[in-house]
């Protein structure tokens, strides 16, 4: 598939005939080249970059799905939605949609080169729970990595909950980090708990998830750094649950004020 086509399944919903990964010598280095490819084109139609997603950063899930590291993609203006209610969103156009409970960072400025921890953190404005519904257009979730950075990194829609800025959670780096990564969230579906997961698992905490994605962002030859005002989600803490309409899901973090709940509709 080309870009176009890729584009093409992004907007129909409908699953890929055949795997990416399938072409011989098709690898992720390709694979990220063929989706900035598909970010041009969404550009070029009027979508704007919002920020990023990263993808496969909780080590406990990747035996699961075969992919053994990060990934990320981009978050768009027609994929993101920001507000401390209850949400209701649309699974139209949603290709085998599943929800993932994570922590998503505002950011106030660009990290500086060969940021550190601390760095990173400066450049920070807010923090906040959120949702992010990811898809796969490939039948029953079965892929390779590659196969994953050419869909989009898997993104379909991001909800970010209430912001608080970083300075009221944590005065450091190292404080924040301490902190994510013994926090934990409880994921509902309706009235029932499917699963606990905790900050650690995210590459050992959302803010190091951070620290390791603007090197992987910033080495990936024709990426755009992280601007001003960009959003990053961070990976799911728990496993990836599929979703349909007509259910109301739930994720609460044990900070304060940390919480948000979304209702799926065709």
């Amino acid at each position: 598939m080309n870009p176009q086509e890729l584009l093409a399944h992004g907007d129909n919903g409908k699953c890929w005939s055949q795997a990416l990964s399938a072409k011989q010598g098709y690898d992720i280095d390709l694979a990220y080249q063929d989706a900035l490819a598909v970010r041009t084109l969404r550009i070029a139609r009027g979508e704007k970059p919002r920020g990023y997603k990263i993808g496969f950063t909780n080590r406990t899930i990747w035996p699961r799905y075969n992919v053994f590291g990060p990934i990320w993609g981009t978050v768009w203006d027609t994929t993101l939605t920001s507000s401390s209610r209850a949400q209701r969103l649309s699974l139209v156009g949603m290709c085998q949609p599943r929800i993932e409970p994570e922590i998503v960072f505002g950011f106030k400025q660009t990290p500086k080169s060969d940021a550190t921890l601390d760095d990173i953190f400066y450049a920070l404005d807010w923090i906040a729970p959120g949702f992010e519904v990811v898809q796969s257009h490939l039948p029953q979730w079965k892929f390779e990595a590659a196969d994953t950075i050419a869909d989009g990194g898997l993104h379909g829609k991001l909800i970010v909950g209430e912001k608080t800025e970083v300075s009221a959670v944590a005065s450091s780096a190292q404080d924040l980090h301490a902190l994510l990564a013994k926090a934990s969230v409880a994921l509902h579906r309706a009235e029932t708990q499917v699963e606990v997961g905790v900050g650690a698992n995210v590459l050992d905490s959302p803010l190091h998830a951070l620290e390791h994605f603007l090197k992987e962002l910033r080495g990936c030859p024709g990426s755009t750094d992280i601007q001003a005002g960009d959003v990053v989600t961070t990976g799911t803490w728990t496993d990836a649950y599929p979703i349909e309409s007509g259910q109301t899901w739930r994720a609460s973090f044990s900070m304060p004020s940390f919480s948000l709940s979304v209702s799926f509709e065709d």
